[in-house]
């Protein structure tokens, strides 16, 4: 859409747009005072972000809200339309970093109170003159010290470290990731555990099903090779191999060891 529609309006051709874009839901209307307006979220989104992927995120926010602003704004309120739309614009950007920019999980209410927290260091340390404890901050904000203990700790949450973020060693200054630092599982405990289960019920089968098993599983062999060294027939191997199966799958499920 052209940037000549950011021109200057008149009272009477502001009102003829809003009730447009309001009553009529006329797009172009719409457009003409979101580029007259854009102003207001460039400057909010500037003092909201920290980055340029986040400029563009809350950006993006603020112009949900100041379109939502446009829709409900009411002239015969006695304010005019940057007074009404600030506090919308605001407010959107304010819920999107409250509940999309947390990197962690946690409760809304540690969302709420952390900047209630920052807000109230800023002001007590001011008044103080030096930084203010727990409990001053705890009456400042009329909330247990529990709670901004908690949400102190949480805030920690609100970025999450890169695996790849590097750290210097303590033993011989050299650098290591996260991700050098983090556990794997070991699978071969699982293993370990599965062959003792199932050697116990191997006990539950005949000689001849132990015997199949063995030669299929262990030595590799196919069923027309058992059948020719134990002197029966492949359908037979299979008939018992099939059986004895059946009969481990249910020792080694009801055992309680895997």
């Amino acid at each position: 859409m052209p940037r000549q529609l950011e021109r200057n309006l008149s009272e009477k051709e502001l009102a003829t747009l809003f009730a447009e874009a309001q009553e009529a839901n006329n797009e172009e209307a719409q457009t003409q005072l979101v580029l007259k307006y854009e102003y207001l979220v460039e400057s909010i989104a500037k003092k909201y972000s920290h980055t340029k992927s986040n400029y563009d995120d809350i950006y993006q926010v603020g112009m949900i809200g100041l379109l939502g602003a446009i829709r409900r704004y009411d002239s015969s309120f006695g304010r005019n339309f940057e007074v009404f739309a600030i506090p919308t614009i605001i407010g959107e950007i304010k819920r999107f970093l409250r509940d999309k920019t947390w990197d962690v999980h946690v409760p809304r209410r540690i969302k709420e109170l952390v900047p209630k927290i920052k807000s109230a260091v800023d002001t007590l340390t001011h008044e103080l003159q030096r930084s203010p404890s727990i409990p001053e901050i705890s009456d400042y904000l009329g909330v247990q010290v529990e709670d901004v203990l908690e949400s102190m700790e949480m805030s920690k949450s609100y970025h999450a470290l890169s695996m790849d973020k590097s750290i210097e060693s303590d033993f011989d200054g050299s650098t290591v990731t996260l991700l050098d630092l983090v556990g794997e599982e070991e699978t071969g405990y699982e293993l370990i555990n599965f062959r003792m289960a199932l050697s116990d019920c191997m006990e539950l089968l005949t000689h001849r099903e132990q015997e199949i098993i063995k030669l299929t599983f262990f030595n590799q062999m196919s069923q027309k090779q058992v059948g020719e060294k134990l002197g029966i027939s492949q359908m037979h191997v299979s008939r018992i191999q099939r059986q004895a199966i059946k009969k481990l799958q249910e020792a080694v499920l009801t055992s309680g060891r895997v």
